[in-house]
Order: structure tokens, then sequence, then C-alpha cells
């Protein structure tokens, strides 16, 4: 009786494998999205404009930031300097300092060839509000760092 049942179960199994086996394996395909396509050239304007607005308040600028942080890519000069100026407007020191530091850690390993040429494009607006750089409130080292007791 086992051994009838096993057999049976055996030429059932087979059949199915031999019936998908002769089935062609297609993966299925959705052939649309939400997603539109932009340019760069519209991406630049879309959040210059978005930072340029004059009803703009905290929330929205932290937001639009941590969007542009979380993307793969450095800001234009041109996004920086109207995120720089909203947060003028919004009187947020502190955001705009930080806002620096993001930038200059989306720089990656070529720190040392973009940084200094988008300081030098936002240079005329740091001075025009009054924004000091990273590095020159000292952010950019330890405030606590000892030296090395190898140093001494």
């Amino acid at each position: 009786m086992f051994r009838s049942a096993v057999c049976r179960i055996n030429t059932v199994v087979k059949g199915i494998t031999i019936q998908s086996a002769a089935r062609p394996l297609t993966a299925s395909q959705r052939c649309m999205s939400k997603h539109s396509t932009e340019t760069d050239q519209e991406f630049d304007q879309r959040y210059e404009t978005f930072f340029n607005r004059p009803d703009i308040d905290g929330w929205e600028i932290r937001k639009a930031m941590n969007d542009l942080c979380g993307m793969d890519l450095v800001p234009e000069p041109k996004i920086i300097n109207a995120a720089l100026k909203a947060c003028r407007r919004v009187s947020d020191f502190a955001l705009a300092v930080r806002f620096l530091e993001a930038v200059k850690d989306r720089c990656g390993a070529k720190v040392k060839e973009i940084y200094p040429y988008i300081l030098q494009e936002i240079r005329p607006t740091l001075d025009e509000l009054g924004i000091n750089t990273p590095e020159e409130l000292g952010y950019d080292k330890p405030e606590l760092a000892l030296q090395s007791v190898y140093e001494m």
C-alpha cells in the first residue's frame, strides 16, 4: 500500500515538472512609471524656485535640504546660494552653517577639488549675508582634541 502511494506521488511530481519545463519562464513586467525624466537645468530651477519662495519656513527649508543631501549629487552653487538666502530670511544662521557642512560632506573623496570651487562661487553670497564657513568658525577641527601622547 505504501509502495503504491509513493509511485503515484512520483508520477504526479514527474508530470508537473515536465509540464513546467515545457513552458518558458517569463517574468512579469510593468511598463509604466510615475517618474518623469527631468533635465539637470529643470532640477536646478525647481530647487532654486523652491528656496526663493517668500513664504518658505524653516521646516520646508530643512526638508528640501534633507532631500538634496539624500540624493547622489553635490548641489550647484546657485541652489546653495538660494538655500543660504532662505536661511537668512528665516533668521537661521545655524542651519546655513550646517548646510555648508553637509555640502562639504557630499563632496566625498573629491572634497579638495569640489569644495574650493563651491566656496569660490558662493563667496559673494556668504559675504553679503554675513555667513561664515565651518572652517572660519573652527568647526573643521575637534574642539576638545588632545595632543597625542606620542607627540609630547
